[in-house]
């Protein structure tokens, strides 16, 4: 499973509440009449995206089977009954940038993301046991990600959970969340 994650900043001339409504639109439009291989879907707000110069903005989750069903989620956002609804919310946003990332462990998306955590796997420790630590970090209701060839800005790795985990290790970042579309699916 892989996730294209979206990081967007709406246009100043946009209100929050506007904006919010557009982008509510657009994942109830995929929902409605989804592309192959698309699986769930959210949206959260988080208070400052250090990859888009510290501005608050958002940050979606759109997870399909593979590569492919991205290509095919890529042409489908912007085609039929989808078109509109992702042109309204486009025209909102100021700056963006987005990235890919695959499931490690856990939860596909909880159902209540209220905190990621964003890092970098340890210099020395192997992958294998790092992903057997991050799943251990999954229990309930959190998700564990890995960024996929270096697709993005973000760190190496995002653990997803209702709310802030103990960590045997620093984070890059860390930031509450607010969800704006609950996970579908």
């Amino acid at each position: 499973m892989l996730a294209y994650v979206f990081w967007h900043v709406p246009a100043s001339s946009v209100a929050a509440a506007d904006y919010e409504a557009r982008l509510g639109a657009f994942h109830d439009g995929l929902r409605t009449q989804p592309p192959a291989g698309l699986g769930p879907t959210a949206a959260v707000a988080l208070p400052a995206i250090p990859w888009l110069d510290g501005a608050p903005g958002y940050e979606d989750w759109y997870l399909v089977d593979d590569f492919a069903a991205l290509g095919t989620l890529n042409a489908a956002a912007v085609s039929g009954a989808r078109k509109p609804p992702h042109d309204a919310a486009a025209a909102g946003t100021g700056s963006m940038v987005a990235g890919i990332m695959g499931h490690v462990a856990g939860a596909l998306l909880p159902a209540r993301a209220g905190w990621a955590a964003w890092l970098s796997k340890p210099r020395g420790v192997a992958y294998d046991d790092f992903h057997a630590e991050l799943a251990g970090l999954t229990d309930g209701d959190a998700s564990a990600w890995q960024r996929q060839m270096t697709l993005g800005p973000a760190s190496e790795y995002c653990l997803l959970a209702d709310a802030a985990r103990a960590l045997p290790w620093t984070p890059d970042r860390a930031w509450e969340l607010r969800a704006v579309v609950a996970p579908s699916g």
